[in-house]
């Protein structure tokens, strides 16, 4: 505590003041408690500085959350993308393949547009979140635009099927069996003959005595032994189409040349028949005399997931079991 003084007149001279013990405790905590305050207001305003108030805390957070919420909004439009890539080959390589329509381009799906730039708006955030607000915007718009073409699309496929339901029912468009497939159509070793040919159909799981299915509306041409196929029938479709399963072990009551069956009637059972590895139905689809590959003619009872599962089972099993 400082010295102070004040002049005597009568004894001409400063003289010292003095203070009480409770002058002093008050004077040493007042002194105490003016620095503390200094102390804390500064180390304030340093976090505030540094850290943020708690309100700028508190919008940080939120903040996060919201940018974390939007990755996971980006995976679901990535898988939504995917989605519709998928329904737009099937829409192309099926449906309108089947009925003679002109597919569509990708970059008539596309349906790109130009122009200024519409999302200058997110330029004023950070730069990860106006790339991700950017690549959302603008991958939401395009999957808003290709679905309004597949919508356009499916109406104009409704249109010319009504126009052409005989040649729709006559359609092989329905799996066989209900078995999962083990191997699908193109080159392949032979398991029992040990040689690579053209596998010419589509090779499913199915027990000895499995129902069979016609796949379309039409004609029984045949229904015997035949080669390494064992006990084939041959449905004609009519139109350029027929179908045929092999390895059965027997045929449906009343199936024979020259009967009519309707599609999903059950015509036949599965088997071992001929030359195989093991019990399962060998299918075929016969274009104008020419064998295609059936997973393009399974899109009456196969979802968008399901027939991508059977393309990816089909193309990737090397060998097939006849």
């Amino acid at each position: 505590m400082e010295n102070y003084f004040y002049y005597d007149e009568k004894e001409c001279q400063f003289i010292p003041v003095t203070y009480g013990l409770a002058e002093r405790v008050i004077y040493t905590l007042s002194l105490w408690i003016l620095v503390g305050a200094v102390v804390t207001a500064v180390t304030l305003s340093l976090l505030s500085f540094s850290v943020g108030s708690p309100a700028e805390i508190a919008l940080k957070a939120e903040n996060k959350v919201l940018y974390d919420q939007l990755h996971e909004t980006r995976k679901s439009i990535e898988y939504l993308d995917q989605q519709i890539a998928t329904i737009a080959s099937m829409d192309n390589d099926i449906y309108r393949t089947m009925l003679g329509i002109d597919p569509i381009s990708d970059d008539e799906r596309q349906a790109g547009v130009g122009g200024a730039d519409i999302y200058a708006r997110f330029d004023a955030y950070s730069d990860p979140s106006s790339d991700l607000l950017r690549w959302t915007a603008s991958n939401l718009e395009g999957i808003e635009r290709r679905i309004n073409i597949q919508k356009l699309s499916f109406e104009e496929i409704k249109a010319n099927y009504n126009q052409n339901k005989e040649l729709m029912r006559n359609i092989p468009a329905i799996r066989p069996v209900s078995g999962i497939i083990l191997s699908g159509f193109g080159m392949r070793p032979h398991p029992v003959l040990g040689y690579k040919r053209m596998h010419e159909g589509v090779d499913f799981r199915a027990r000895v005595g499995t129902p069979v299915y016609a796949t379309g509306d039409g004609v029984v041409k045949s229904a015997r032994r035949w080669r390494t196929y064992g006990l084939l029938l041959v449905i004609d479709h009519g139109h350029g189409y027929e179908t045929r399963y092999a390895h059965l072990s027997s045929l449906a009551d009343g199936i024979r040349p020259g009967v009519k069956v309707e599609r999903g009637q059950i015509v036949a059972r599965s088997g071992n028949s001929g030359v195989t590895s093991g019990p399962h139905l060998h299918y075929e689809v016969v274009r104008n005399g020419r064998p295609v590959d059936p997973m393009n003619y399974m899109f009456a009872d196969l979802t968008p997931d399901e027939y991508v599962e059977y393309r990816r089972i089909a193309d990737s099993m090397t060998m097939s079991m006849d």
